[in-house]
């Protein structure tokens, strides 16, 4: 994966949130720490984000996106 946002942290879904229209997926990245976002519910689910699974927290300036290989 290439991508030109720099803080690009490697986790595990902790949580994912689904509601209607978005969803909130938090992700640890390390012991006790946490990174949570809102995206598109249609995103998520494009992603095949579930809890269990590693994933990226990909933040660039003060947004937070999510990235799977």
């Amino acid at each position: 994966m290439e991508i030109s946002a720099r803080n690009t942290f490697k986790g595990t879904v902790k949580k994912l949130e689904l509601g209607a229209v978005n969803a909130v997926v938090t992700i640890e990245v390390a012991p006790g720490i946490e990174v949570s976002g809102s995206i598109t519910k249609e995103s998520a689910e494009k992603l095949g984000l579930a809890e269990g699974k590693e994933a990226y927290a990909v933040i660039k300036a003060s947004d937070v996106m999510f990235a799977v290989d």
